[in-house]
């Protein structure tokens, strides 16, 4: 069954390749990348041109070798002959490398354009974005399909260049010698074309499948890989299905490699079979013009070698379609991804947020997630060959608050009901369907996105560290932090003395997503770094929500210290952390329901009032003595656990 499917793939790829054609306006943005190499395409080009016409030095060496100097036993011809075929081959080493030089140099530079391009654009992509695609598949646009691209140019399309001038100038110094012999080895040209664009057509194909297949295992790795995904896999005891999951793609791309190194090895063959036969009418008709006068041995010389040198040139062309169909494939992944829209764009005029004071306005916000379909890539998830282009329902549903400078609000309600989406406007994580959101004044879409970065911090649940130092995570707030603001900030955070305990101190590797910390060291590294950071505005989502009670009290009494003067949003899930709010807002499916101090919203008795004895009660039964403290001490033969 697996089998048939396939196979039938393999036809519907194969029907698909049967039409296509090279896109113009592929070829012309192709084209324009290398616009900065022009100096070196040229090069490029003068370089082939030469070396094609110093390709067809030594036949016509070989002719007078054999119709001047050794007929008319001219030695010092000879020497200079030999002489000559020494310079040949030398100047024929020198383009060589000259020719090689500029093709890395216009290859090495379209990697780096790209995959800065590529890098720079996917990063200003929205979360949802990230939130639906396979990493693995992204890492392999930025890495095969990027590479791949670039050998489309120096490669493929500098060989099909390379072999046409090669050709072309093979072919009339062949016509100069005998045009009635070089006609004849034209003959067998549409043996050429058949097995090239039957065989041609297959390994597209494969190379397509190919592409996905390593992409996929990618991205199986790039899961599998790290601290949290072995964990799962280890903990669920799949170490042999995900071998023989991986085993199974691995299998295809050697199969893969196996059919396109048979597919190669036929083609090389027939048209090698093909150019034998070519140069076999050569030798038989040549030969017999040699025995009647019609041409001299010299010229049948210089004609045998100079047919084996356009057979060559001939084979690569007749399959040039193909091959440049082939390799534009890298360059239409990557295009893909470039060309995908940021949900979130800086508008041309933005302007900066000077001095910002910290007041926040959410007016009248609409807010629902974007479409699969506008949001994520269908060749990016695998399995999702279609993406719906059907808005999420409405996540916030005219919300409306304003902080004023100074002031601490915080947002609490039941899962789902909003509170991290409304956060996130705040930074313009999102952009609002309806409604605007304004930071002392000014709309968030009027302003640089670098400005609102500086005046927002934002310590998240699950905070991120990157696998470097806790130095260089924390300068990530600030570059040029000195290490005295880094001390500071990390007192302020309460993780100093932590951190000077460990053996390299701030040079302390963190680990992947910082693994080597527990979860209250993340959190407060993290607190640390939006301290450096000095911002405005503060929004602390669930930010203590992994310290103990005694790192928490510890954690509550900096940011008392460090958010005094600062506008502060905070999202709480324990609501004893947020009784002494300014303002509390309460927010149910997507609406504010109830707005108040904590004293306030109790006697309103509503839904926060709820919450709280929820919580209340909740917390009374933890702390509890629980059925396994009161249970009898087990006897001297009893065994623990």
């Amino acid at each position: 069954m697996q089998m048939h499917q396939t196979l039938m793939g393999f036809r519907r790829d194969e029907d698909a390749i049967r039409g296509k054609r090279v896109e113009r306006d592929l070829l012309r943005r192709v084209l324009g990348m290398t616009r900065p190499y022009r100096g070196a395409l040229v090069g490029f080009l003068v370089t082939v041109i030469l070396a094609a016409v110093v390709g067809i030095i030594p036949a016509y060496l070989f002719k007078k070798l054999l119709d001047n100097a050794v007929r008319h036993g001219n030695e010092t011809l000879v020497l200079w002959l030999a002489l000559a075929a020494v310079a040949v081959a030398f100047a024929t080493a020198a383009l060589s490398l000259l020719q090689r030089w500029y093709s890395a140099r216009v290859g090495e530079g379209l990697i780096y354009d790209m995959r800065v391009a590529l890098f720079d654009h996917v990063q200003r992509l929205p979360i949802s974005f990230f939130t639906r695609v396979q990493t693995g598949a992204l890492m392999s646009r930025l890495n095969n399909d990027v590479v791949g691209a670039q050998q489309a140019v120096t490669n493929t399309i500098g060989t099909v260049i390379s072999n046409a001038i090669t050709l072309v100038v093979t072919l009339a110094y062949m016509i100069t010698l005998e045009w009635r012999l070089t006609m004849l080895t034209l003959l067998v040209l549409p043996a050429f074309i058949i097995p090239a664009r039957h065989i041609g057509r297959k390994l597209q194909v494969v190379t397509r499948e190919s592409f996905g297949l390593n992409a996929s295992m990618s991205n199986t790795i790039a899961e599998r890989f790290n601290v949290a995904g072995a964990l799962v896999v280890k903990l669920f005891g799949n170490q042999n299905r995900e071998r023989d999951q991986f085993g199974e793609r691995a299998a295809r791309v050697r199969d893969i490699g196996i059919s396109s190194a048979m597919y190669s090895r036929v083609l090389f063959s027939a048209l090698g079979f093909v150019a034998a036969v070519g140069t076999a009418i050569v030798y038989y008709v040549g030969g017999r013009m040699v025995i009647t006068d019609v041409i001299t041995i010299g010229t049948l010389a210089a004609l045998t070698l100079l047919v084996s040198q356009i057979y060559q040139p001939l084979t690569q062309l007749t399959n040039a379609r193909v091959d440049v169909l082939t390799a534009l494939v890298s360059f239409e992944r990557v295009f893909e991804v470039l060309d995908f829209p940021a949900l979130v764009q800086e508008k041309p005029g933005a302007y900066d947020l000077v001095d910002p004071q910290g007041r926040i306005e959410i007016d009248h916000v609409w807010f629902r997630h974007p479409a699969p379909a506008e949001a994520s890539l269908a060749s990016l998830e695998e399995g999702m060959p279609d993406l719906d282009d059907s808005p999420s329902e409405w996540i916030l549903r005219d919300v409306s608050l304003t902080v004023e400078p100074g002031e601490l609000i915080a947002l609490v309600g039941p899962s789902g009901a909003g509170k991290t989406t409304t956060a996130m406007l705040v930074p313009r994580i999102a952009d609002v369907e309806q409604g605007a959101v304004r930071l002392d004044g000014h709309d968030v879409r009027e302003l640089t996105l670098e400005s609102i970065g500086a005046s927002v911090g934002f310590v998240m649940q699950d905070p991120h560290l990157f696998h470097d130092t806790i130095r260089a995570n924390l300068r990530y707030a600030k570059p040029e932090a000195s290490d005295a603001e880094l001390e500071a900030a990390c007192r302020s955070a309460r993780i100093h003395d932590l951190v000077m305990s460990l053996p390299d101190g701030y040079d302390t590797i963190v680990g992947e997503r910082g693994y080597r910390m527990s979860g209250g060291e993340k959190q407060r590294l993290a607190i640390a770094r939006v301290l450096l950071k000095q911002p405005a505005i503060v929004i602390l989502d669930e930010a203590t929500s992994h310290l103990d009670s005694e790192s928490e009290y510890a954690i509550q009494r900096a940011l008392d210290a460090a958010l005094h003067g600062r506008t502060a949003i905070v999202i709480a899930h324990r609501l004893s952390t947020i009784v002494n709010a300014d303002r509390i807002l309460v927010l149910n499916d997507g609406k504010v329901v109830e707005t108040g101090r904590h004293e306030e919203l109790l006697v309103q008795g509503g839904l926060y009032a709820d919450l709280y004895r929820t919580q209340l009660d909740r917390e009374k039964l933890e702390s509890a003595p629980s059925l396994f403290n009161g249970r009898a001490t087990p006897g001297p033969t009893a065994e623990l656990g």
